[in-house]
């Protein structure tokens, strides 16, 4: 087998796996960042190794999905050498220190333009906030988008979401979203707190119940959220207020945030909705849930 079909078999292994990439594949021994297909232009999410030496051999990686995976062209498994393992540790701390000063330089872009931003004073002021019934709070509005804040464990703001007329929704590039979350209501007033997914759900809970919410943003953010008020408020009692998915992830999600902090959690009785939608629903009536 020459060359080309060893790296055409490689290849194979790497899109077998999820990680398609068109970028050429270099043979020599050493790690290789590349583009991966569906990632945003100009990313190289993906990296390898491979050598042709004696028995080809290589190893891929794709970060956002966490996957890992080394490859034999005889199909044996084999550990990777002291050499590969230093290259992609080395790598590992590179991309850390890359995301790191991306987030810092997200969260100094957050930070001016949350200055700029102007404050909400009327629900009308934006056709989100009227759609889904719900008060601004801390939101501010910026350049026609309707701008949610989101702070650290330091409560140190740090990434922005822009929701627009339409109701998209984005963060900052490069801003750290993990274990990052808005805030509604006043976190003293009580001694129990709501956890939930977005904006529009957390306004119309802290409408609903008068209780401190924290805004996670999606729902694999949740367990994250919950162990940093875990920490914050260690003696509060936290709520997982999680959205009724047809695909069932915002329930098992709330759930496993609300057993890592012996919480509890609460789902709406409708699948497909979440709090927002069942308590602005048409012909509710207040008080619609016993938190």
């Amino acid at each position: 087998m020459n060359h080309h079909e060893i790296i055409d078999q490689f290849r194979a292994a790497m899109a077998g796996a999820g990680m398609v990439t068109q970028d050429a594949i270099i043979a020599d021994g050493t790690l290789h960042r590349v583009y991966v297909d569906g990632d945003k232009p100009g990313t190289k999410n993906g990296a390898y190794i491979l050598h042709l030496n004696g028995k080809p051999a290589g190893y891929f990686e794709y970060f956002p999905a966490g996957l890992k995976q080394t490859w034999t062209l005889s199909g044996k498994r084999e550990p990777l050498s002291l050499l590969v393992r230093r290259q992609i540790e080395s790598e590992r701390k590179l991309r850390n220190l890359e995301r790191k000063n991306r987030q810092h330089d997200s969260a100094q872009k957050a930070r001016h333009i949350w200055q700029l931003a102007k404050l909400t004073y009327d629900s009308n002021e934006h056709p989100y906030l009227i759609r889904k019934r719900i008060k601004p709070y801390i939101a501010r509005l910026y350049n026609g988008a309707l701008v949610i804040p989101l702070f650290n464990e330091s409560r140190e703001l740090v990434n922005l979401q822009f929701i627009n007329p339409d109701g998209n929704k984005r963060f900052l590039t490069g801003g750290r979203k993990k274990e990052c979350f808005s805030v509604i209501g006043d976190s003293s007033k009580d001694n129990k707190l709501l956890i939930c997914e977005g904006y529009a759900t957390g306004s119309s809970l802290h409408e609903e119940s008068g209780l401190f919410v924290m805004v996670a943003m999606d729902a694999g953010n949740l367990e994250p959220v919950a162990q940093v008020a875990r920490r914050l408020f260690p003696e509060y009692e936290i709520i997982i207020a999680g959205d009724n998915d047809e695909s069932g992830i915002g329930q098992e999600k709330a759930k496993t945030a609300a057993l890592a902090v012996a919480g509890k959690y609460l789902i709406p009785p409708t699948p497909g909705t979440d709090w927002n939608d069942f308590l602005t629903a048409e012909g509710t009536s207040t008080p619609c849930v016993t938190i």
